[in-house]
């Protein structure tokens, strides 16, 4: 689902990677490109819309996991950036939720993907957006919320194939991020051997609060064919997860 300002609510249908890219204007990163990452827990805590509008709007990515499409959210997305697209997971009594990318430029591609859980049977979305950088090349954004309640690894590894594929036809830079849910050994593993097998880098915070289960953090950022000028976590009570802050700097 695509939210513009002054436009209905649009169904976005899954378009074919290897088709004609349309034109569309590049992210406006004048050299940097600065990306938030959060987790934002439907909304249900007070000041998640203060952490937004303090920290989303000089943001060209905002990539938004439990995102639920409530008034105040659409307005923020439609009054600060070009395009807003959904994934819905499931659809509460009002409002779906999913993952939400917000950009500060209209996507050129955009791939919607679901994976339920194996135990609730409830989805987990992923979002797939390419967008035109300033230098002619094309930067694929993966947001993701991975499935949590699983046994084993199997369902974990395939909601990451589908990707993997976009990922490995894809010819420039990616940003994947998202809650990963890697909270258990293998879990990890898993990821860690998809980054690997991608060439995917991960983002390293200093002061590292991410939000962790048994031990390990769930929120992640990979990247290629980009630098990292900074990274940071951002701590707060406006979510059950901290927002992850990165500024990349494209290849010039």
């Amino acid at each position: 689902m695509r939210y513009v300002a002054g436009q209905p609510v649009e169904r976005i249908f899954p378009g074919t990677h290897n088709a004609p890219l349309p034109p569309g204007a590049a992210l406006p990163t004048g050299g940097a490109l600065r990306v938030m990452v959060w987790n934002i827990f439907k909304q249900q805590r007070a000041d998640w819309l203060s952490v937004l509008k303090s920290f989303g709007k000089d943001a060209q990515l905002v990539l938004l996991q439990e995102a639920q499409t409530t008034p105040e959210l659409v307005q923020f997305a439609t009054s600060n950036y070009l395009a807003a697209d959904q994934v819905p997971a499931f659809s509460l009594p009002q409002h779906p939720s999913g993952v939400m990318t917000l950009a500060a430029a209209h996507p050129v591609y955009c791939c919607p993907l679901r994976e339920k859980e194996p135990l609730l049977r409830l989805a987990k979305s992923a979002l797939i957006t390419v967008y035109p950088l300033f230098n002619d090349e094309l930067l694929m954004v993966v947001n993701i919320h991975a499935v949590n309640f699983s046994l084993g690894v199997d369902v974990y590894s395939k909601q990451l194939g589908p990707i993997g594929e976009q990922i490995a036809s894809h010819q420039g830079p990616v940003i994947m991020a998202g809650d990963f849910n890697a909270w258990s050994r293998r879990r990890i593993n898993a990821l860690y051997q998809f980054a690997s097998d991608m060439a995917l880098r991960e983002v390293n915070f200093t002061d590292d609060h991410r939000r962790k289960a048994f031990g390990r953090p769930l929120d992640f950022v990979f990247y290629r064919d980009l630098g990292v000028a900074e990274a940071s976590v951002l701590v707060t009570r406006a979510s059950d997860h901290n927002p992850l802050l990165v500024e990349f700097q494209p290849a010039r």
